[in-house]
């Protein structure tokens, strides 16, 4: 009867609002689930800052669905292309139509990948980050406390952005410019910067408090970035700005009980 039809039509809802991976659960579980919601949330609400602490850390080197062998030569490519590009006459150089020349791809293609010239610099931006916490990791900074070391990988990264001031500025431009739409590709910017931070304090588990730490130096850090582009701040002063918020680090150090 067509009357019928409703159920399935109910059911199909949720799926939609969660990840397929959850599907099978949610459909074999959904009515046991959500009766026992308000026991299980009381029953977990004091570890729950930790653990989800713990998943923000194994989201963190999350990425878009991994791409065959060609697809990431092609990918990175353009990003080579773009950098170049930035590196020579900042964010007005980098046109979408010589990005595809220079990266030897379709113009279609090149905006099959990157939509705008806003989600490519963007993107270059945490490429260049991925670029640089590889080198970090080859010569681990020799601080010895946790807020040294971190001050110390952050002054490294912003001298090797220095270098290239037309790049520099083109990237962060292009985080300034970012609406909503550009949100993955921001919050891979921002994943890269924890790392690298997470990575200089030498945590693997960090508590709550810890990433609450490292969000506030990643978004000092940018900003910086942003106030020496400008002209607003010297060398000298970032530096003084990234060791004061790194004093965050001990502040936030887990105390031994007793």
């Amino acid at each position: 009867m067509p009357a019928e039809a409703t159920p399935p039509a109910k059911t199909a809802q949720p799926t939609t609002a969660q990840p397929a991976i959850a599907q099978p659960a949610t459909k074999a579980s959904r009515s046991a689930t959500d009766a026992e919601k308000p026991a299980a949330k009381s029953a977990v609400a004091k570890p729950s800052a930790a653990k989800s602490a713990q998943a923000v850390v194994r989201t963190l080197q999350s990425d878009s669905p991994p791409l065959t062998e060609r697809q990431e030569a092609r990918r990175r490519r353009i990003l080579h292309a773009s950098a170049q590009l930035a590196s020579r006459g900042g964010f007005d150089a980098v046109q979408m139509r010589e990005v595809a020349e220079s990266s030897q791809v379709a113009l279609g293609t090149l905006y099959r990948y990157f939509p705008s010239k806003i989600h490519l610099l963007v993107a270059t931006m945490q490429d260049q980050l991925a670029h640089m916490h590889g080198t970090l990791r080859k010569k681990p900074p020799a601080g010895d406390t946790a807020a040294e070391r971190v001050a110390e990988t952050l002054m490294r990264a912003f001298r090797a952005l220095q270098r290239e001031p037309h790049l520099a500025d083109a990237m962060v431009r292009a985080l300034t410019f970012a609406d909503r739409s550009v949100s993955p590709e921001v919050d891979q910017v921002s994943r890269q910067t924890t790392l690298i931070i997470l990575d200089a304090m030498g945590l693997d588990d960090p508590t709550p408090d810890q990433l609450s730490a490292v969000r506030v130096i990643g978004h000092t850090w940018h900003s910086a970035l942003i106030t020496w582009l400008s002209g607003r701040a010297s060398i000298a002063q970032v530096k003084i700005d990234i060791e004061m918020v790194c004093r965050l680090i001990d502040l936030t150090e887990p105390r031994e009980e007793g």
